[in-house]
């Protein structure tokens, strides 16, 4: 497929193993300020998710990877799926398949934008500056329509891709997870973390300006001491009754995290999706690649009860060295976890809390990491600190009045979306250091 500015041409591609891993890693550490690498954009893990087993036509994930060429160079590219169902995205749109089908009419397959599996803000439109990003974009919608499908998601999109995809003709839509900073907050009363590659300000205007203007914390105690004396006592309590039950944490980072305490992860992993009722999206194969081709971006903690392991949580890293000292390091300002996958072989009040919150942000905060990411939904983690961020997606119908009853939806539902971030700013966490101001964040 041609087009006719500057000679592009645009190659649809049924697989990520026919993109050459240099070109798009090298095009993806372009893609933030700050120089962190986003690493479920990786080539290595979305070639995993494949040839693992995780995300195939099979499971209803079929790859279409679009690219950009400019003469022999990758000038942009993207991680597109048809899908045949709408699991696995983490926003969702069960009611406008829904409402085609009650009309007659097709929903699937539609085509989708997005890391499977994965709701983790950032680049998703890869490109070397912003009339490339624009014209990939464009190139997605014009693709889709030849094809007749239904519809175009571009998911938890950069600020970047968001601005591209407007100028496509897309449509926005927000929601909003949870995230916490390393900083204590200096402000009379505390805003929400610095938004993360891809996520915007709930209060809109300038990051920088909105979020705390602290130093690190120094110590999870430390970290305590910013919150209200409710959410302080809250979490202390919940932390001894882990104790109090004897578990244990240790953590692996990289190429210490031994084989066998994969095998226990992806054991924990398995049962916890097993217990809820579905099959776990991601194979034992995926993990095993993971350890393979990308140690450096996963933080293994296990929790241990008479020196025998009970549960694991297993977070995600941008990439560290080490110095000669053994001490981390990372070329980017701001390091980032994200927390990604657990599972329990045992019932112990807030095990679950402790492993996927409490044992990270120690970390965090002894590792000198900026940020961590708390996934998808779950105001609940408001009580540990993580605040809200709003992320975008987009999207395109190729129906005209489905497209036009979708806008008004989007716009009513940005609305509550507006609402619902206000009354999570007044039950921020944080104590205010002056009650005569302690207006909401």
């Amino acid at each position: 497929m041609k087009n006719n500015s500057n000679n592009y041409v645009i190659r649809v591609l049924n697989s990520p193993l026919q993109v050459n891993a240099a070109a798009w890693n090298a095009l993806l550490a372009t893609q933030s300020p700050d120089g962190s690498i986003n690493p479920f954009m990786r080539h290595e893990y979305l070639a995993a998710l494949e040839t693992s087993g995780s995300a195939t036509p099979a499971t209803g994930w079929t790859p279409r990877f679009v690219t950009l060429w400019q003469g022999c160079e990758l000038a942009a590219a993207c991680p597109l799926y048809l899908k045949d169902h709408s699991y696995g995205e983490y926003v969702f749109d069960h009611a406008w398949a829904n409402a085609y089908r009650q009309h007659g009419l097709h929903y699937y397959p539609k085509a989708v934008v997005a890391v499977p599996f994965t709701p983790v803000p950032g680049a998703r439109l890869l490109a070397r500056n912003a009339t490339e990003r624009t014209l990939l974009a464009r190139s997605l919608v014009a693709w889709c329509k030849d094809e007749k499908l239904s519809s175009l998601h571009l998911l938890f999109a950069s600020a970047e891709d968001a601005v591209a995809c407007e100028q496509a003709g897309l449509m926005l839509r927000h929601t909003v997870q949870f995230h916490w900073n390393n900083s204590a907050p200096t402000l009379t009363t505390a805003c929400a973390s610095l938004p993360p590659e891809g996520a915007a300000s709930p209060w809109g205007g300038s990051a920088e300006k909105l979020a705390p203007k602290g130093r690190r914390f120094n110590s999870f105690d430390d970290f305590l001491m910013s919150l209200s004396h409710e959410k302080r006592k809250k979490i202390r309590q919940e932390r001894r009754k882990v104790l109090d039950a004897s578990v244990r944490f240790r953590w692996s980072l990289g190429q210490d995290i031994a084989s066998s305490d994969w095998d226990f992860f992806y054991q924990c992993y398995e049962q916890t999706y097993y217990e809820h009722g579905n099959p776990p999206y991601l194979s034992r194969d995926f993990f095993h690649r993971m350890a393979s081709t990308m140690p450096e971006n996963w933080l293994l903690f296990v929790a241990e009860r008479d020196s025998a392991p009970i549960a694991a949580s297993l977070i995600a890293v941008t990439s560290y060295s080490a110095g000669a000292d053994g001490e981390l390091f990372s070329l980017a300002t701001a390091k980032t976890a994200y927390g990604r996958y657990w599972g329990s072989l045992a019932r112990v009040d807030c095990l679950h809390f402790e492993a996927c919150y409490y044992q990270p942000l120690q970390w965090c905060i002894e590792h000198g990491y900026q940020r961590f990411e708390g996934g998808a939904q779950g105001e609940h983690k408001m009580a540990r600190a993580l605040l809200p961020v709003k992320t975008t997606s987009a999207h395109w119908l190729a129906h005209p009045a489905f497209a036009d009853a979708v806008e008004r939806f989007l716009a009513h539902e940005g609305e509550g979306i507006s609402s619902y971030i206000q009354e999570l700013e007044r039950r921020n966490p944080f104590r205010h250091t002056d009650r005569g101001n302690a207006a909401p964040t």
